[in-house]
């Protein structure tokens, strides 16, 4: 584990790379559900998505070998924890993008980063610069010019957006506690796992028989999520998670641009404007690691 390593900005500038990578395999993956959503529920697409990446992770981490690691971690609370809040995120994040338009889920979901950077200085006492705060309140008001106004919300998908958006940032804090001393299959083996067995029984009364094109996109889920839940978890090794939650914003950027590819959406001007918002706090974030690494 490169803890001492990740106060250094060099290591840091790595892990940030690693995250923006692992943040745009994310945004593809949920372009892919969104597309699939409209004819499948959600827990069939979780759970061939998640049994996918539980194949992928024990063929890699040598199957049996994997499994006496997880069953020796100290950290089975703490795993199972964060593999329970990232499955309550998916359910009430797509359930309330049933309810709510796409611009109002965004900005309320893009509260996780706000939540994840506090929570790293409170819980893994962090040092969190003004930088790092600076890339944050950046980025989010590029979603909120992007979103635009929002509204008159409807109370309850609007808390449940809320509350997915608390989930998914505390399950950020919960990578870089756990990585200390797990390694990063036994993370994604863990949290698949959960997906999976949480996902199972809405099934017995829910299934519904994918056509070929479908199933090939489910399946093929599970190599675009685990290949982005690998690079977030290893860009956790490189950084702490204060300084790689403002990454999360450019997932906007990135759905942007499969928002176009897949459906031809065209982006207005207000998500040009917030998009640029959040490049510019994210490059702004890469400037301050950059020189940071030359003075250290």
């Amino acid at each position: 584990m490169r803890q001492g390593a990740a106060a250094d900005g060099g290591t840091v500038l790595t892990g940030i790379a690693l995250a923006s990578c692992g943040y745009s395999l994310f945004s593809l993956q949920d372009a892919v559900v969104k597309w699939l959503v409209a004819g499948y529920p959600v827990s069939e697409i979780l759970f061939l998505r998640s049994l996918v990446i539980v194949g992928i992770t024990l063929a890699a981490g040598g199957g049996p070998r994997l499994l006496r690691s997880a069953a020796r971690s100290r950290n089975k609370g703490p795993l199972a924890l964060r593999g329970l809040l990232i499955l309550v995120a998916w359910l009430l994040f797509y359930s309330a993008a049933a309810r709510m338009g796409l611009a109002e889920i965004t900005t309320l979901y893009f509260a996780a980063p706000v939540i994840a950077v506090s929570l790293s200085a409170l819980v893994l006492k962090e040092r969190v610069g003004a930088a790092r705060w600076g890339a944050v309140g950046t980025g989010f008001a590029g979603v909120a010019v992007a979103a635009g106004p929002l509204g008159a919300l409807q109370p309850g998908p609007a808390v449940a957006a809320l509350a997915a958006a608390a989930c998914w940032g505390t399950s950020t804090v919960l990578v870089r506690w756990i990585g200390r001393t797990d390694s990063t299959l036994v993370q994604m083996l863990s949290s698949n796992a959960i997906f999976v067995a949480g996902s199972l029984p809405p099934l017995f009364w829910l299934w519904r028989s994918p056509d070929p094109a479908s199933l090939a996109l489910m399946l093929g889920l599970g190599l675009v999520g685990g290949l982005g839940q690998y690079l977030l978890f290893e860009g956790f090794r490189y950084a702490p998670a204060s300084a790689l939650a403002p990454v999360e914003y450019t997932g906007l950027v990135w759905a942007g641009v499969y928002g176009y590819a897949i459906w031809a959406d065209i982006p207005g001007p207000g998500t040009v404007a917030g998009a640029a918002l959040i490049v510019a706090g994210s490059l702004g974030l890469v400037w301050s690691e950059r020189r940071r690494a030359a003075t250290t």
